[in-house]
């Protein structure tokens, strides 16, 4: 009697035991911003790309799975509001269009202060991270706003200049009005009496319809997307450089809260984002360009006596980066020699040598 009720009871106990996962799979919440539209190639590429793929990653140990909720255009945060965003907790991951603030995030304009280099959104990404990893200032520039740095990003293959009127050659662009943002409109310092007026890529359309400017540095796939042909239909050739604008970051009170595995994900996928969007970035980049003409644009190649002039007419506004930072206890100079190496690595020497102080 008493071995049949011991063998009934450890069989139930095993019925119990089958009906009871081995380990629960533990859901985490996920709120990602940006002020851009859905249709950004950055925004959509993090959509079909980023996320996927870490939902892909956790799938394979099932231990967590994230919960996402996207917000993009607008619905949280402008454009230029994503750090303070991230920073207050009012999305978790945001993509940070990091030309917006240059006294905050001083270190990410480096490859905005070093143009006619490379013309290629793979290289110059990857240039930038490694100087993010390998130094410390652009980590810790972050975390004073609440954030975790984990990737950089390039969308562009190269700057531009989009005219609304005709033009021929750089002498065109004198005395006229151009829209840029952020450290780009030091580039106007070596054309004559060109003015710089700060705006952002979405308000670049009507900036140019109304008259406001004459001109707008921004890059082909953006034109295409969003239809700077109809205001702009010059565009001169001057291949002034990629430049790293994006940067994906989590609240660093989040990221605490965050398992290991999950950290570990987020910081691996955001390095292959980052190399997938560069890549987009170059793939589109003659699509683009085609895409322009074919809505009634018309391409001006700079002569490079012309591209050369502007660059030696202008400030060297690297060193003086560069020396802006030493004076803060960064390694600015160190910053700037490493990436116009790992620069010349790949094959890109600059017009003109930046680091010489």
């Amino acid at each position: 009697m008493k071995l049949n009720v011991f063998v009934n009871a450890t069989l139930a106990a095993g019925l119990i035991l089958a009906t009871v996962p081995a380990s629960a799979t533990e859901t985490i919440k996920a709120v990602v911003i940006d002020g851009y539209p859905a249709k950004a190639m950055w925004v959509k590429e993090f959509s079909e790309f980023f996320i996927p793929e870490v939902d892909k990653r956790l799938a394979e140990s099932g231990n967590f799975k994230m919960a996402w909720q996207e917000s993009y255009g607008g619905s949280i945060v402008k454009p230029k509001g994503v750090l303070e965003g991230i920073e207050l907790g009012l999305g978790d991951i945001g993509i940070v269009t990091t030309i917006f603030h240059s006294s905050k995030l001083p270190s990410q304009a480096l490859a905005a202060v070093t143009p006619f280099i490379a013309a290629d959104a793979r290289v110059v990404a990857k240039a930038v991270d490694e100087i993010a990893k390998e130094f410390p200032t652009m980590q810790n520039e972050f975390k004073k706003q609440n954030q975790v740095y984990l990737a950089t990003g390039v969308v562009l293959d190269t700057y531009q200049m989009f005219s609304s009127k005709p033009v021929t050659s750089l002498k065109d662009i004198q005395g006229g009005k151009v829209a840029g943002a952020g450290m780009n409109l030091r580039y106007l310092e070596g054309i004559d009496g060109a003015t710089g007026v700060r705006g952002g890529l979405t308000d670049f359309y009507n900036m140019l319809q109304t008259g406001l400017v004459d001109h707008a540095m921004l890059w082909p796939e953006a034109a295409s997307t969003f239809k700077i042909a109809e205001v702009a239909p010059t565009m001169l050739k001057a291949d002034l450089g990629a430049v790293n604008s994006k940067t994906v970051t989590v609240n660093q009170d989040y990221w605490n809260k965050l398992p290991e595995e999950v950290q570990n994900v987020l910081l691996e996928v955001a390095v292959e984002y980052r190399d997938h969007v560069a890549s987009v970035a170059m793939d589109r980049a003659e699509a683009s360009r085609k895409a322009y003409m074919a809505a009634g644009g018309t391409i001006i190649e700079v002569s490079a006596e012309d591209r050369e002039a502007w660059a030696n007419a202008m400030p060297n506004i690297a060193a003086e980066w560069a020396k802006n930072l030493d004076e803060k206890g960064e390694a600015g100079s160190d910053m700037l020699k490493s990436y116009l190496g790992k620069l010349s690595a790949e094959g890109f020497v600059a017009t003109r040598d930046w680091s010489a102080m």
